[in-house]
């Protein structure tokens, strides 16, 4: 058996060993709910520790009634795997990027768009408006997600980096294999600006790059360096092609056995955890850009970046259109 598919079952049977009628439930002990929380980054990373510290007021708020249990560093699978465990109920909460959730709920597909924002914080002010609550609200009420949208956390900007050489002008992408997230809009972007595309999930990246099954992969610097991707790909080049945030997301099978107290609770510790994370992001991508250049790992920036807005613009025409209204509010704030 494979190691995902034993993941999902191991996970799934748990779960329903602890089954509330037809429903999933948390961990449960003498009336205390401990709920299940995943993120493919390690202990530590500012999307982690924010999640740890909703879980610690929680905890605290309750008086040890309800509280999260974190299983970070892939623990539980990929993103895919996470997000699927998530609607099943056997991971009660798990921060996954918007490019993973695309493809389970589309509305959130605009903000995959290739050079959507011009910088992050003009995404940061789009999510603390009412377009991020509208998004979050595009969650919960997709009736086939069978997810609840907590919070938005900050993933930076997203940029390539490669095993073979520097990246300094769009020529350079040609024929690389570059890994990017399992949503046909990064496969297709990633084609349209000269490279091959693999979607591939996050946990596969770094043995991929070492054994040369790709060239290299997209990210923001923390995933870059503190998930030990530097070591082996040492061109990293500042894009900034993406700028796609991420998302706490709750599973709705266990929310709705919650009590709206319970409910109102958590989302008031999300909202003060989207705006921890966020302070928490900015000092580690410093600390990420300091590790690499420590390393010898070279940080190209690039002169001109519009040979590489003008290769998406199959990307903007495929893409586009379905979400004119949205991208014409965004690019309005």
């Amino acid at each position: 058996m494979k190691r995902r598919e034993f993941i999902k079952l191991g996970a799934g049977l748990g779960a329903a060993g602890l089954g509330i009628g037809a429903g999933l439930s948390p961990s449960r002990a003498q009336g205390k709910m401990a709920f299940k929380a995943s993120d493919v980054h390690p202990a530590g990373y500012p999307t982690v520790a924010a999640t740890e510290a909703l879980g610690k007021k929680l905890e605290a708020a309750t008086n040890g009634r309800l509280s999260v249990q974190m299983f970070a560093s892939m623990t539980l699978g990929g993103e895919k795997e996470t997000i699927e465990q998530t609607q099943l109920g056997a991971i009660q909460m798990v921060r996954v990027s918007v490019g993973a959730l695309g493809p389970v709920v589309d509305d959130l597909n605009v903000l995959n768009i290739p050079f959507l924002c011009r910088n992050t914080a003009h995404m940061q002010k789009v999510l603390d408006g009412a377009i991020g609550q509208e998004l979050l609200d595009k969650v919960t009420n997709n009736a086939n997600a069978n997810l609840v949208g907590l919070c938005w956390m900050d993933a930076g900007a997203r940029s390539f980096y490669n095993t073979k050489h520097p990246i300094k002008t769009l020529a350079d992408m040609h024929g690389l294999k570059v890994r990017v997230i399992g949503n046909p809009m990064f496969v297709d972007m990633a084609n349209a600006l000269g490279a091959n595309g693999v979607a591939m999930g996050y946990d596969q990246v770094f043995n991929s790059l070492q054994t040369g099954v790709i060239d290299g992969a997209e990210n923001n610097p923390p995933s870059y360096v503190f998930d030990n991707h530097y070591t082996v790909a040492k061109y990293y080049t500042l894009t900034e092609h993406l700028i796609v945030p991420e998302m706490l997301v709750f599973s709705k099978r266990v929310w709705t056995t919650l009590s709206k107290d319970d409910q109102d609770l958590i989302k008031k510790f999300a909202r003060e955890a989207q705006a921890e994370e966020r302070v928490l992001w900015n000092k580690y991508e410093q600390q990420a850009m300091e590790k690499a250049k420590a390393a010898g790992s070279q940080i190209i920036e690039v002169a001109d970046k519009k040979p590489f807005q003008d290769a998406v613009k199959p990307v903007w025409d495929k893409y586009g259109p379905k979400y004119a209204e949205m991208i014409k509010r965004i690019q309005a704030e």
